[in-house]
């Protein structure tokens, strides 16, 4: 049964798809129906902040957030008809999961007064006296990350990756590949023979489709037809290992608009690709708050996408 009708992702500020998504979210919600000034909405520091973006079912933007380097939480917005419905926690628990796993000490934000109690559900406490922002009251809040103990425990090292580069992210997928113990997901708009093709990726991908019970590599790709007319050797692959390797085709819209590729580990690694033609990315080798709505993202489209059908003539 599915327990929610969205998703939450994270946003890449640098695609023009995406910024366009959070601005015109955050000017329906602060600027039209709350009456903030658009100069003081768009302040500047969004290029510098890690983002994330709820959608419905059909992929449409409903809610935003984002966390500063100043430590802050903060452009919290939700639709007026998603709102109660569990989306701005699903948001705001992902920005704290980013910060924690940053191993930073607490995280702050300034709440509208009417918006207290959600974040004091949420255990952050206010403090301060009460003062006005953009015309609107708000309060101080912050919520501590680290355990109560005397020690202050180390920064935890999330392993990232360079992926600026083809060979970077090259590199990058290598690393990843030699990682995984037993589980990959994949997800790939094309599959070109540049990638999941050399011989070192090759033999990481056949050692974890046998690596015993559990194994199972997932690959999502848009044109499987192709791989094939390419004779891509994954696809090679994944006919002798067909009880391990299960690739699927979405079929839905909105799923094949999707222009982003990513490799995702059972260790909390990751790499992203938001434009699958272009080697320019993210990617860190333990960092499951950034690949945990990566993963919901694949296995929500990998339960409405169907097995690739091209494919099932080899037998796969």
């Amino acid at each position: 049964m599915k327990l929610q009708d969205f998703h939450v992702e994270i946003a890449d500020w640098s695609r023009e798809d995406q910024r366009t998504a959070l601005l015109d979210l955050r000017g329906t919600v602060f600027i039209q129906e709350q009456g903030v000034p658009e100069q003081r909405e768009r302040d500047g520091l969004d290029g510098d902040c890690w983002h994330v973006l709820a959608r419905d079912d059909a992929g449409r933007p409903i809610g935003c957030g984002r966390l500063t380097p100043a430590h802050k939480i903060g452009r919290m917005a939700v639709l007026r008809e998603w709102r109660s419905r569990g989306v701005g926690a699903a948001l705001l628990r992902e920005l704290v999961a980013r910060a924690r796993a940053q191993g930073w000490p607490e995280v702050a934000l300034d709440a509208q007064v009417s918006a207290i109690g959600f974040y004091e559900r949420e255990d952050f406490v206010a403090y301060g006296e009460e003062f006005e922002d953009a015309g609107l009251p708000h309060r101080a809040m912050r919520l501590g990350l680290l355990a109560d103990t005397d020690e202050t425990k180390p920064l935890r090292d999330l392993g990232v990756l360079p992926a600026g580069t083809r060979g970077e992210t090259a590199e990058a997928r290598r690393q990843l590949l030699g990682d995984a113990r037993h589980r990959l997901s994949i997800y790939l708009p094309l599959l070109g023979n540049d990638n999941y093709a050399s011989a070192e990726e090759l033999a990481e991908l056949r050692r974890i489709a046998i690596s015993g019970r559990g194994a199972q590599i997932r690959v999502l790709l848009h044109d499987p037809a192709a791989a094939l007319r390419n004779d891509h050797r994954l696809v090679a692959l994944a006919q002798r290992l067909s009880s391990a390797i299960q690739i699927r085709t979405p079929v839905e819209e909105a799923d094949l608009a999707y222009i982003s590729a990513y490799l995702l580990n059972d260790a909390g690694g990751y790499l992203f690709l938001p434009e699958a033609d272009r080697a320019q990315g993210r990617a860190a080798r333990h960092d499951r708050a950034s690949q945990a709505p990566l993963q919901q993202h694949f296995d929500e489209v990998w339960e409405r996408a169907e097995p690739a059908s091209e494919l099932q003539a080899l037998g796969i």
